[in-house]
């Protein structure tokens, strides 16, 4: 969906799809008005629903847009959580399953990045963020890291920090999506993978090529 496109819904559908397309209507609204000028009646608009509906699912702005930001958060952990887990994988193809659901196309474009930057831009809303991301962001990391010092071990890396590539990689994808954010023509998702890539290349070298797990 682009920013400018409008939901069509159907004229009957089970309450979960219509939270769904509320949800989807209110990323598309911050995306082109931000937090401040989106309002429960710019969603109604754009997903083409009553008033009332938005009403009966989020009694307030505040609820609507922490319902859309743990959509995104929520989003973003299926991409990777499942994959990482499996006991069949070496580290760095499970460490890799997190960076490649950053850049997924379904997750990083301009639209939904929009609200990501939306809500750590805005000090009111870094409050709900950390409330409602938080956990999410930890478990991530605490990953990453436990992955990077199984690759340590394997490898022999006695020279590499576990702890501060994972938090590099943090601090990485959120820099890469704004620059993607905000310079579309130069940034891309395969060339945020590749600059990553090339980074775990120079800490896991017999792991990681500039385009990936080897």
């Amino acid at each position: 969906m682009t920013i400018n496109e409008k939901v069509t819904p159907k004229r009957t559908a089970p309450p979960e799809e219509r939270k769904r397309q509320l949800i989807e209507a209110t990323i598309t609204s911050i995306s082109r008005n931000g937090i401040a000028g989106t309002t429960l009646t710019t969603v109604t608009g754009i997903a083409g629903l009553s008033l009332g509906l938005v009403n009966f699912h989020f009694k307030t702005k505040d609820a609507m847009l922490v319902a859309t930001l743990a959509h995104l958060a929520a989003e973003l952990r299926d991409r990777w959580v499942d994959t990482a887990q499996r006991t069949d994988l070496e580290p760095h193809r499970k460490l890799a399953t997190i960076i490649d659901a950053h850049f997924d196309g379904s997750i990083s474009n301009r639209r939904k990045l929009a609200v990501w930057f939306a809500f750590f831009g805005e000090t009111k809303q870094r409050k709900s963020y950390r409330e409602c991301t938080a956990a999410l962001d930890m478990e991530r990391l605490d990953t990453s890291i436990e992955l990077c010092r199984a690759l340590v071990a394997q490898g022999g890396y006695d020279h590499v920090n576990p702890d501060g590539i994972g938090e590099a990689l943090e601090a990485l994808f959120d820099g890469f999506w704004l620059n993607i954010l905000m310079y579309p023509a130069r940034f891309s998702n395969d060339d945020a993978k590749a600059h990553i890539y090339a980074y775990l290349a120079g800490q896991f070298r017999r792991h990681f090529a500039g385009t990936g797990p080897q």
